[in-house]
């Protein structure tokens, strides 16, 4: 398995009132650098996957690499646009992450090679729904690569929609007095990432 992150900076940001909301300073670093930081050690290489100006992003001298269906096809556009770029460069695998959770674990690959062939989703026990999944959080064979392009044009936009249509499984993280997969969606969940940071750095 020689997988490559993508990390998931395509979406529109609404909550927090648009723009790249991987961009916004969390203790002095944007959300993005925080990703970077746990992700790159994990894998064999990073992207971001972002629309328009890639410029914008110069600062993290990783490719960038947009979606490849036109129109805002949501998350599985962007894995789709990660499949490409591992498949064309020499990869097996992708590691998904999102831009906006800056706590994800940092043995994420490790834990979530359980099934190379499987799409493995990670889930936790911390939120309100028990074992809560989190599909942007996925290990995704490239070879699955034509069937999302095929289900993306057929207007599939749910992750788990097509995730359930193959063989998948649920990687269970339990909380350690937070969930790691919290997400900043909007200023107050910014803030509370400032707190939990605080509490983290004691």
């Amino acid at each position: 398995m020689r997988p490559v992150g993508v990390i998931l900076a395509g979406g529109l940001s609404t909550r927090m009132g648009g723009g790249d909301k991987s961009l916004l300073s969390l203790a002095g670093e944007p959300l993005m650098r925080h990703a970077i930081t746990r992700l790159h050690h994990q894998v064999h290489g990073v992207v971001i996957n972002a629309n328009g100006d890639a410029r914008r992003f110069g600062a993290f001298s990783l490719p960038v690499v947009p979606d490849s269906i036109d129109g805002y096809a949501g998350p599985l556009a962007g894995i789709l646009a990660g499949m490409d770029y591992a498949a064309s460069h020499g990869f097996t695998h992708i590691q998904t992450v999102a831009a906006d959770t800056p706590f994800f674990p940092t043995d994420l690959v490790e834990r979530m090679s359980i099934d190379a062939k499987a799409i493995n989703i990670a889930r936790d026990d911390n939120a309100v729904e028990k074992f809560a999944l989190h599909p942007t959080f996925g290990l995704w064979d490239i070879d699955l690569r034509e069937e999302l392009r095929a289900s993306i044009n057929g207007g599939m936009r749910k992750v788990m929609g097509f995730v359930k249509q193959h063989d998948w499984r649920g990687v269970e993280w339990k909380s350690d007095g937070f969930d790691p997969f919290y997400n900043v969606n909007t200023p107050a969940d910014m803030a509370q990432a400032e707190l939990i940071l605080q509490g983290k750095n004691k």
